[in-house]
């Protein structure tokens, strides 16, 4: 039975909706409670990508004078890029003993940046003269050159296309043909720009990248720029064992036989190693 309204007011309430409100009001703060569990959960996930770490599985001598700028292997064979006016040259080095089999000096007024190996051709950066030299991978005879806009630091390619690092957080996609900008994307961590990306490499359907003076390599989705984890070789070659601009700047990956080598400017060793979870 309902309770009828006094002359002239409001009808009064039943003695059931302060209970109804209540529990309303509970399951409201019970639902904005799991609601924000999620999303912090969520949050939590995306601003700590996982942290892996590494065991050697060999170590090969590598010539302490190479200021390693890129790495790159093809056919099982491993090349290099070394850097510094008047020093730059491209490298065809024997794995095992680090013997360089093949060397062209560049121009020595270049400084020599990242290398990539697309279809039989050896491109390379160099760092701000916004010019790319292509070689023909067997006899490093210089085919041409190619410009583009800003710095040039690392360089790798997907299997079609030209990926270029330029000092930023920015990756742009080149056509190795017209050397066009196809694409471009933003590398983030949880929102971060992480910037300084350098020496790069493409490993089983991600980007991997040096940064300037870390040592970690950032794991980044080619698709969003995502970083999906990182690598720790803080351990790899102590920094109390190497002057401050002997960094970490070198992956070669090697997808026919899986095998990963990593190295650093002027480092004597390039170390084979396999990515381990703690």
């Amino acid at each position: 039975m309902s309770t009828t309204a006094s002359a002239g007011g409001p009808a009064a309430p039943t003695p059931a909706a302060p209970k109804v409100r209540l529990k309303w009001i509970a399951a409201c703060a019970v639902a904005a409670v799991v609601v924000g569990a999620a999303a912090w959960a969520q949050l939590h996930g995306r601003s700590a990508p996982a942290v892996t770490g590494f065991k050697v599985v060999a170590v090969y001598p590598h010539d302490p004078n190479a200021f390693t700028q890129g790495l790159a292997i093809a056919g099982g064979q491993l090349y290099e890029g070394t850097g510094l006016y008047g020093q730059s040259t491209i490298r065809k080095v024997d794995l095992a003993t680090g013997r360089v089999e093949k060397q062209r000096p560049i121009n020595a007024a270049y400084f020599g940046e990242g290398i990539a190996i697309l279809d039989g051709h050896l491109y390379e950066l160099t760092w701000q003269h916004g010019i790319g030299i292509v070689y023909d991978l067997a006899t490093f005879t210089q085919q041409r050159t190619f410009q583009y806009t800003g710095e040039g630091w690392g360089l790798t390619q997907d299997g079609k296309q030209l990926i270029l690092s330029d000092g930023s957080a920015k990756l742009r996609f080149l056509d190795p043909q017209t050397f066009a900008v196809v694409r471009e994307i933003e590398v983030r961590d949880h929102g971060q720009p992480v910037a300084k990306l350098n020496e790069l490499e493409y490993v089983e359907g991600e980007i991997w990248s040096n940064v300037w003076y870390d040592d970690r390599i950032a794991r980044i989705s080619p698709a969003t720029g995502e970083v999906l984890g990182w690598i720790d070789l803080a351990s790899l070659y102590p920094k109390s064992a190497r002057n401050s601009e002997a960094v970490l700047n070198g992956i070669a990956y090697d997808a026919a036989a899986k095998r990963l080598f990593v190295t650093g400017k002027n480092w004597p060793q390039l170390y084979e190693i396999e990515v381990v979870r703690r």
